[in-house]
């Protein structure tokens, strides 16, 4: 039996029929009851994770509805209770009744305000902000030089980032004599991202992965001297990213051919299942050469699959089910369902991740590859989609093209991390901020901070 769980946690894909039966009432919103079935079976790792998923789910509706009606007031300050009422019929403000009681997403109203005509109507707009930096110049650029030289890899940018998590004084676990143990996202050496150090870290004993690990990580370990200290893990990382465009620049494949992996299902979250398939045909039609099946699968998910701040991956069942049905999802899931449908058309597709590092915002991100004839893997990042230009090559530019400002961490997902973490990891299927645990215990995201710092050490040319 493989030990691929397809970066999902063994509470969603285990057969076990008390698990089944625990994951029934925890999607009807009985979490108390599926909470009393998992502590039933103390020797089931499948239960141990889903006595944790059940607590990420609390944490994602963590708001009740005097929260929710605080921070709608922010925007609307007239917003009743009413409001709510009928926003929750029309299924524009995300909630679920856990327990008996409503419960609202923790990201709301970022959602409400994406899908809700009336709620954008009454929003009270922020002042404009200030002109300066922005993506489309840079694609001009990354564009004029790839057409002048004819390469691929342009606009080079040196980049160092600072990452900090720190454990606060009064975490569970967190005594004399326990030892803390922390993997932080490092960068990959990949095409486009090269001269990749570590210039420093905290503590000064540091283990990185080697390159090519999918999901690569540097290693900190601290053994706690006093409980009343924080436990702080530093390391700050160089590298220097490429805008790379395969697909303008007309270049030819190289050594790095796909495998049988990059063209099957891999359950739960990348999967052929029939609504799948039939938003597959949908997409491609009658087309058969494979660059132009990835390109109209591309349109088809940024036409039919709008962004929303999402869930917790840890506590979604499948992530590619759920967008076939929503029509939602944020970037990880357009990435996913671009995976499954490339793959479902016989394109072969994978996983790529980290951050994005523009010089007016950074924030952790997920695109993908696919692989096309000459030119090989090509970048292809669904939730930047079209762009609201005229100019094709700029309209089209994140299907075959991906700008200088990224942090490559990931090359695929839900794989290992180096050396291995034994608890459950708080993302199961992505790696961007890190994970933390004590003594063979994880730390969920809420029991730590974090801190994460770019700075850009060319201006582009």
């Amino acid at each position: 039996m493989s030990s691929d769980t397809g970066g999902a946690s063994l509470f969603w894909t285990s057969d076990e029929p008390e698990i089944a039966a625990a994951r029934s009432e925890a999607a009807s919103g009985r979490l108390l009851e599926a909470e009393a079935i998992l502590r039933r079976l103390p020797g089931s790792i499948a239960a141990q994770e889903g006595l944790q998923v059940l607590r990420w789910i609390r944490r994602d509706y963590g708001l009740d509805e005097g929260q929710i009606v605080a921070k709608l007031r922010e925007s609307i300050p007239d917003v009743t209770a009413a409001d709510l009422a009928r926003w929750r019929t029309e299924g524009v403000l995300q909630h679920r009744v856990i327990d008996g009681r409503q419960a609202y997403f923790r990201a709301e109203p970022a959602n409400l305000f994406r899908f809700c005509e009336e709620a954008k109507r009454r929003k009270v707009l922020p002042a404009d902000s200030p002109g300066g930096w922005t993506l489309e110049q840079h694609l001009e650029r990354v564009i004029a030089q790839v057409e002048a030289t004819g390469k691929a890899s342009v606009v080079p940018i040196r980049q160092e980032v600072d990452l900090e998590l720190t454990v606060p004084p009064g975490t569970p676990g967190l005594v004399a004599g326990a030892i803390v143990r922390a993997w932080l996202p490092f960068p990959q050496e990949y095409r486009q991202q090269q001269a990749v150090r570590l210039v420093s870290s905290s503590p000064a004993v540091a283990f990185v992965a080697p390159t090519a690990t999918p999901q690569r990580s540097v290693y900190l370990e601290h053994r706690v001297r006093s409980a009343d200290e924080p436990v702080r893990f530093a390391a700050t990382m160089a590298f220097t990213t490429s805008a790379y465009c395969p697909l303008l620049a007309k270049t030819s494949a190289r050594d790095d051919r796909p495998t049988e992996a990059d063209l099957t299902e891999r359950r739960p979250h990348v999967v052929f299942s029939q609504p799948i398939r039939a938003a597959t045909a949908d997409a491609v039609g009658a087309e058969r050469e494979p660059l132009e099946r990835a390109r109209r699968i591309f349109r088809w998910v940024c036409a039919n699959i709008a962004y929303n701040a999402e869930e917790d991956y840890g506590i979604v069942p499948s992530l590619v089910e759920r967008a076939i049905s929503r029509r939602r999802g944020d970037c990880g899931v357009q990435a996913l369902l671009f995976i499954a449908m490339c793959r479902c058309a016989g394109v072969p597709a994978r996983w790529q991740s980290g951050w994005q590092t523009q010089r007016v915002r950074w924030n952790m991100h997920d695109w993908c590859e696919c692989y096309v004839e000459p030119c090989g893997w090509i970048p292809v990042d669904p939730s930047y989609g079209l762009r609201a230009s005229d100019d094709l090559r700029i309209r089209e530019f994140f299907f075959g093209g991906m700008d200088a400002y990224r942090l490559i961490v990931n090359v695929d997902y839900g794989r290992p991390l180096v050396p291995a973490k034994p608890s459950l990891r708080s993302e199961p299927l992505d790696f961007q901020r890190g994970e933390i645990e004590i003594d063979g215990n994880n730390l969920y995201f809420d029991q730590w901070n974090s801190k994460f710092r770019p700075r850009w050490l060319d201006e582009e040319p």
